[in-house]
């Protein structure tokens, strides 16, 4: 049974990876839209794409991932890193977009991405919490 709580876990997280895609020289998503905690939020995500376009699972766990996701995604065989590594061979491209970023109170927002994925265009949605004074990805909402 727990393998299909890891991979309930790891299919929101993963959904938008799969859009971003692995090289090392692709673009980057843009935060600069964006002011303040909206800005901060962005700026995860841009990360989480950063990271995942370079292969990094192991700083997206360490870095990125919210103790519960994180804590989920660890009792995979292989732990955390290794879940990620299979998704992130799967990335086909590496646009992303940040199409709008939503604050829910001081510690909890959501970001709605755009991709590409399979060769069309998906809008799919981050939801973040604030840990320790920054912003890590939950799951997808």
């Amino acid at each position: 049974m727990i393998a299909i709580s890891i991979k309930r876990a790891l299919v929101p997280l993963c959904a938008p990876l799969l859009a971003l895609g692995v090289s090392a020289c692709a673009s980057t998503a843009s935060s600069s839209g964006f002011k303040g905690e909206q800005q901060a939020v962005a700026q995860t995500v841009a990360k989480l794409q950063s990271e995942a376009t370079a292969d990094e699972a192991q700083k997206i766990c360490a870095n990125l991932l919210a103790s519960a996701l994180k804590a989920r995604l660890n009792g995979a065989r292989g732990g955390c890193t290794q879940a990620l590594k299979s998704q992130l061979v799967e990335i086909d491209n590496p646009e992303l977009t940040i199409e709008s970023v939503a604050l829910h109170g001081a510690t909890s927002a959501t970001a709605t991405v755009k991709s590409i994925h399979s060769g069309k265009s998906r809008v799919g949605t981050l939801a973040l919490v604030k840990e320790a004074g920054k912003w890590k990805i939950a799951v997808q909402g």
